[in-house]
């Protein structure tokens, strides 16, 4: 058994989690809704970006924050739009062949994602992921708290859940794969034998060069 893991936002697609949630912003029925949404996210907005830099995990936790309130089957109503408005426009041109090579050749393929579940379900169906690891939200009767389910899907807690997939198909990771764009995915990509930095950005390409690590472009 060979896995391959794949990052998201970034690596196959040019979208991410704020463009994700933008769209779905746009789409709540009353203007005073909206307006509001967008003005904390407009706050919050440098302090967001000072997380990412410094921790995807933490990046992680207080952007989901601006989910809560959110009702779980309104964000699953519109995820067909999220699918075709955000997503499809954003797949880079090379991510389908990548991921269809990988499958000729005997690898699972695993989506591994920072971005909620619901929004990635139908990529992943293009795609053809056999098996998705997103972000969760946690919900109580049925509106989003603002809370993630743990783990938070970032950075070592990435390489965690290779390493528990790997152990549950008995795999060897030497023979594992794992694709990202990301220097906060290091850890990803050091728990397999065989990384690719995919359209990276310049930490990790310089990382990727020191390592003799394959770089690929799909865009």
């Amino acid at each position: 058994m060979k896995l391959a893991f794949y990052d998201m936002d970034g690596t196959l697609v040019s979208t991410n989690v704020v463009n994700q949630y933008v769209y779905l912003v746009s789409r709540l029925p009353q203007r005073r809704q909206r307006l509001s949404r967008f003005a904390k996210l407009a706050v919050l907005a440098p302090w967001l970006g000072w997380l990412e830099l410094h921790s995807r995990e933490k990046f992680n936790v207080a952007f989901f924050r601006l989910y809560r309130g959110f009702h779980r089957a309104w964000l699953q109503q519109w995820a067909p739009g999220l699918w075709e408005e955000v997503f499809r426009p954003a797949v880079f041109p090379g991510a389908y062949e990548l991921i269809r090579a990988d499958r000729v050749e005997g690898y699972l393929t695993v989506l591994l994602t920072g971005s909620p579940d619901f929004a990635v379900e139908p990529l992943a169906a293009y795609l053809g992921f056999d098996r998705v690891l997103a972000n969760n939200l946690v919900f109580n009767g049925g509106i989003a708290t603002g809370e993630l389910q743990p783990p938070v899907l970032a950075g070592e807690a990435k390489a965690e859940a290779i390493r528990q997939l790997i152990d549950q198909y008995g795999a060897d990771a030497r023979c594992c794969r794992a694709y990202s764009d990301s220097w906060s995915d290091r850890p990803m990509l050091e728990a397999v034998g065989q990384p690719v930095a995919v359209n990276p950005d310049w930490r990790l390409r310089r990382w990727a060069r020191k390592r003799g690590w394959p770089v690929v472009d799909l865009r």
